[in-house]
């Protein structure tokens, strides 16, 4: 069985080689493309309020990543500013970019998710009356963090770090959908996003191609997992989304 991994291809990559180490076959078709903001003057402006925010929240790696790559010169991260992280993931790209671990604010590491609700739990003791809190996101996203700490009395800015766009359906990528649509058995789809399967199934529509029966997935997230039922994809697994965690998941199905 081989592993589909479906994340932007800078994370695929570093995805496919540790599931390879683990023992499992796996292969990278990037369901999303990740693009610099249009406009890098909202980032730059952020980093420029920065010390005013109680808390910064990044949505994702991206976020991270994009976020710090447009950092000034003589920027330094504040030392009362907290940053908020929704998983291991975002946490460890906070951590490689010089945020120290005493201001990162994270779900507890036995959270049964990890996400904004999960992250809630660790900011819900704080007061946020009239604390600046800025999300820093792609072009759009759930706002149920921001809707919650905002009747908590915070006052709550976006920022627009990074763009999301569909893939690129080169011939390598055409041919390996073509396997995967052709041998349903032979493979699993590791799902990390629902945008990305919004893509998937909108390539395929575009294609006059139905997804198989019997294509199978793994989510790393519940609404992930309703998605890809959503769309077809039967049996559908759930794990957390560390690799760990996933790795553990596929031996359960295939020892």
């Amino acid at each position: 069985m081989r592993v589909i991994v479906t994340r932007p291809a800078a994370q695929a990559s570093p995805w496919v080689q540790s599931l390879e180490q683990h023992g499992l076959a796996a292969q990278a078709l990037p369901l999303m493309e990740i693009a610099p903001a249009l406009e890098a003057t909202e980032v730059t402006n952020a980093w420029l309020r920065l010390g005013e925010a109680q808390l910064v929240m990044f949505v994702s790696t991206n976020a991270v990543e994009h976020f710090f790559a447009l950092r000034p010169s003589t920027a330094a991260w504040p030392t009362h500013t907290q940053a908020g992280s929704p998983g291991p993931g975002t946490t460890r790209a906070l951590r490689d970019a010089g945020v120290p671990m005493s201001q990162i604010v994270e779900p507890a590491h036995d959270s049964p998710q990890f996400d904004s609700e999960a992250l809630w739990q660790a900011l819900r003791v704080q007061d946020w009356q009239g604390k600046s809190v800025q999300m820093v996101r792609g072009d759009g996203g759930r706002d149920w963090l921001a809707d919650t700490l905002r009747a908590h009395g915070a006052d709550v800015g976006f920022v627009s770090a990074y763009r999301r766009v569909p893939p690129r359906w080169d011939s390598a990528a055409q041919s390996q959908l073509a396997e995967a649509l052709a041998l349903p058995a032979d493979h699993l789809w590791l799902f990390s996003s629902s945008e990305s399967i919004n893509h998937l199934m909108a390539h395929l529509r575009q294609s006059a191609v139905a997804l198989p029966s019997g294509a199978r997935a793994l989510a790393t997230h519940p609404r992930i997992a309703d998605r890809a039922q959503a769309a077809g994809f039967a049996p559908v697994w759930q794990s957390l989304p560390t690799v760990v965690d996933v790795v553990a998941c596929i031996q359960s199905i295939a020892p």
